[in-house]
C-alpha cells in the first residue's frame, strides 16, 4: 500500500520527503495553477526532488498523437531509469493514447476515472494505474469508495496487472476507507497527509513522557 503526495508545492514536498514515507508525487493542471508557476520551471525541480520515486505528470494535449509527443518530452527530463508516469484522462483520445504511449516505453496513469467500466477499459488498454476520483464522486452521490472497491475487485478477479491509485480526497476518513477497500495506492494533498499521520493524544503522550522522565533519564549521550 503506497502513499503519494498530490502537490506541486516544493516546500510542502521537501517537508514530506524529509519524514513521510511517500513513494512519489502526482500533479495536474489545477495543482500547477495553484502554484502559479509554469511546468518548464517546476518539472526539473520535481524530477530532482523525487529521485528514483514516482512522478505522475498530467498531459494537457487533447489528441492522442500530441499526447505521445508531450509525454516523450516530459520523459526526457528524467534521463535513464526515471520513474515517470504520463497521466492521461480517460477520453476517447486518451484511450487511443494509452497503447501508443506503452509502445514508446512510457508508463501510464489513466486519470479522471469516475466509473468502474472506465477503469476496466483503461486497464485493458494497458494503463499501469487508474486514478478514480473519490471525493468528486461523493459530491454527486455516486459513492466514490464503492467505485474504488468495485475496480479493485475486478482487477483481482481477472488478475489484471493494473493498480488502483485512488485520488481526490477531502477527509482522512475517505483515505481510510479507500485503503480498506484494497486499493494499491492513494495520492493525497499535504494537509490531509499531515492529518492522517497525527493525533492530539500522541502529542499529549509525548508531553506526559517528557514530564515523567525529566529527572530519570540520566544516561549521557
Amino acid at each position: 500500500m503506497l502513499f503519494l503526495a498530490d502537490s506541486a508545492n516544493l516546500d510542502e514536498l521537501r517537508k514530506l520527503f524529509d519524514y513521510f514515507p511517500i513513494e512519489g508525487v502526482t500533479t495536474n493542471p489545477s495543482i500547477l495553477s495553484t502554484e502559479g508557476r509554469p511546468l518548464s520551471k517546476l518539472l526539473p525541480q520535481l524530477v530532482e526532488l523525487v529521485g528514483e520515486k514516482m512522478l505522475h505528470v498530467q498531459l494537457i494535449s487533447l489528441k492522442a498523437e500530441k499526447m505521445v509527443e508531450e509525454a516523450v518530452k516530459y520523459q526526457s527530463y528524467f534521463g535513464e531509469g526515471g520513474n515517470f508516469y504520463a497521466k492521461v484522462p480517460v477520453t476517447e483520445e486518451g484511450y487511443r493514447a494509452i497503447p501508443l504511449l506503452k509502445k514508446k516505453g512510457i508508463k501510464v496513469t489513466a486519470t479522471a476515472v469516475y466509473t468502474h467500466m472506465q477503469a476496466l477499459v483503461a486497464a485493458r488498454a494497458g494503463a499501469n494505474y487508474v486514478a478514480p476520483y473519490v471525493s468528486r464522486l461523493d459530491n454527486i452521490s455516486s459513492h466514490g469508495i464503492e467505485v474504488v472497491r468495485d475496480i479493485v475487485k475486478s482487477f483481482n478477479d481477472y488478475k489484471m496487472p493494473t493498480k488502483v491509485l485512488a485520488a481526490s480526497f477531502k477527509t482522512v476518513d475517505q483515505v481510510h476507507r479507500a485503503i480498506l477497500s484494497g486499493c494499491y495506492a492513494v495520492t493525497v494533498n499535504f494537509e490531509i497527509l499531515e492529518r492522517l499521520r497525527s493525533h492530539p493524544l500522541t502529542d499529549m503522550s509525548v508531553e506526559w513522557f517528557q514530564r515523567d522522565g525529566k529527572d530519570l533519564y540520566d544516561i549521557k549521550f
